[in-house]
């Protein structure tokens, strides 16, 4: 593919930047201040294989996610997982800091992190939905990277892994919490994204699209709002109890309750106007939910 770069291996990533040779085949460490990107990878696409947690600090580069470029003027924690595309545009003119960690799936493989590692659902957000840190969270965020770099450019022994990944797993731990420390400090622009959803989901309810679309996906809404469908679902959950999901299937069976006692509709019809595929699976999700079938809720009320 053209203006296409894949970074398969350390190694590749490592001459790519002009940088050592790597001291892991499965990790390193990358200072931002160190490096100097060749103008013929600007705006180029990338994909790596590995799981990124990178901090960025004053007048880093843009990074385009999508279509659009984000100018981090703070210093700033993002994080991407093996496959997903992103470009680095122009530099500006100022020295920045900052410092990225890769690694690959299979330096944890057969782990409790590897077990773990999907509940970091950040690994999924948009970088727009970046982690903004303290100067007190950059200092002990710092910290356990240092570990990190001083232990794997040690000569690798018995323990180097198992000391590396569980470094790495308390990187991730304190990166979960700040992000729930970020989601309160949010609150009112959180609370007008979930009233601009709940808006969106009963329009989507109430017009014909339940019926030539089915029933809406997370990412529908996701889309709608800006956001990572994780995001949502994350944002969602901290300020309600309740991920996009839950939100939806809420959402359809007020619906079909409703439109049970208050239509001479079938319950065949309300399945399908409702954008089940087949009536048994909107009679399975209704008795799932309510522990009764729709005709014997109909019956009882």
């Amino acid at each position: 593919m053209d203006g296409f770069i894949h970074i398969k291996s350390i190694s590749k990533l490592h001459k790519l930047i002009g940088a050592e040779n790597p001291k892991h085949p499965l990790l390193t460490v990358i200072d931002y201040s160190k490096i100097s990107n060749a103008p013929d990878h600007y705006n180029v696409k990338f994909v790596t294989d590995f799981y990124i947690i990178s901090m960025k600090e004053p007048a880093a580069d843009a990074i385009m996610y999508g279509r659009q470029y984000y100018d981090f003027e703070e210093g700033t924690l993002f994080f991407m997982s093996p496959g997903q595309v992103f470009s680095v545009g122009k530099p500006s003119a100022t020295q920045y800091k900052g410092w990225a960690l890769f690694f690959h799936p299979d330096l944890i493989i057969g782990t409790a992190l590897a077990k773990r590692i999907k509940s970091f659902t950040f690994f999924s957000y948009a970088v727009n939905e970046a982690l903004h840190v303290s100067e007190d969270e950059k200092e002990i965020l710092n910290s356990i990277l240092q570990n990190i770099e001083k232990e794997y450019k040690l000569n690798i022994d018995d323990f180097s892994n198992s000391v590396i990944i569980t470094a790495i797993e308390q990187l991730l731990n304190y990166s979960q919490r700040y992000y729930s420390r970020q989601f309160i400090t949010r609150r009112k622009e959180n609370s007008d994204l979930i009233t601009r959803f709940e808006q969106l989901l009963s329009e989507y309810f109430n017009s014909a699209a339940l019926l030539s679309a089915g029933m809406p996906s997370v990412e529908y809404f996701a889309a709608k709002l800006n956001l990572s469908p994780n995001y949502l679902s994350d944002l969602l959950k901290k300020e309600t109890g309740k991920p996009t999901k839950a939100y939806i299937q809420s959402e359809i069976l007020e619906q079909a309750k409703y439109r049970l006692l208050n239509s001479n509709e079938t319950v065949n019809e309300i399945a399908y106007s409702l954008g089940f595929e087949y009536p048994q699976y909107f009679n399975r999700f209704f008795k799932t939910k309510t522990g009764i079938t729709p005709s014997s809720f109909r019956n009882l009320n």
